[in-house]
């Protein structure tokens, strides 16, 4: 890949990073009315496993872990400490696992893409239990198993069907617009 294309590269992830940032300062406002529904489905974890997909892992890295940080800064929700701490290492993670997953395994097939989507899925919610066990240790408060199913898996179950049903679709739908 010449210069000319390079650049012209990372201006495109520049922007569609920039782009997936807003949606996830904006994508809250549409259930957050609502607190526990938004909650459960979890909303600024789509623009954030969609930039790993579009823009690589390390700018989705990046912007994941910006975005609950800058969101609670802006309009106090999530609570800083220790909700978007702990949400910031676990969207870091989202961003880090989809876009490496993804480059790793190609972009190519459905069954490619969910691969890397439960992966990264996974491996976030993981990372948000230890941030959890940690911060809120660190306050000397426990995080029980029971409450990181919960949190991580129980009631998250709607978000997660959104995001099983909704990521894969839109891959395919604006990469074949691509070619």
């Amino acid at each position: 890949m010449d210069t000319s294309a390079k650049t012209r590269k990372r201006i495109i992830n520049m922007t569609l990073a920039a782009m997936f940032l807003a949606l996830g300062q904006l994508l809250p406002f549409v259930t957050g009315q609502i607190p526990q529904i938004g909650k459960m489905l979890s909303p600024m974890h789509i623009p954030i496993l969609l930039c790993g997909f579009f823009c690589g892992w390390q700018y989705a890295a990046i912007i994941g872990f910006i975005c609950p940080l800058l969101r609670s800064m802006l309009f106090g929700m999530p609570v800083m400490y220790p909700s978007a701490v702990g949400m910031a290492f676990e969207l870091m993670t989202y961003g880090l696992l989809s876009g490496l997953l993804s480059a790793k395994l190609g972009k190519d097939k459905l069954w490619k893409i969910y691969v890397a989507l439960i992966g990264a899925m996974l491996g976030g919610r993981i990372v948000w239990g230890i941030a959890q066990v940690i911060l809120l240790g660190l306050q000397g408060n426990t995080f029980t198993f029971e409450a990181f199913l919960a949190g991580a898996f129980i009631n998250a179950v709607p978000g997660i069907i959104v995001q099983l049903v909704l990521i894969p679709v839109l891959v395919r739908v604006i990469r074949t617009q691509e070619r």
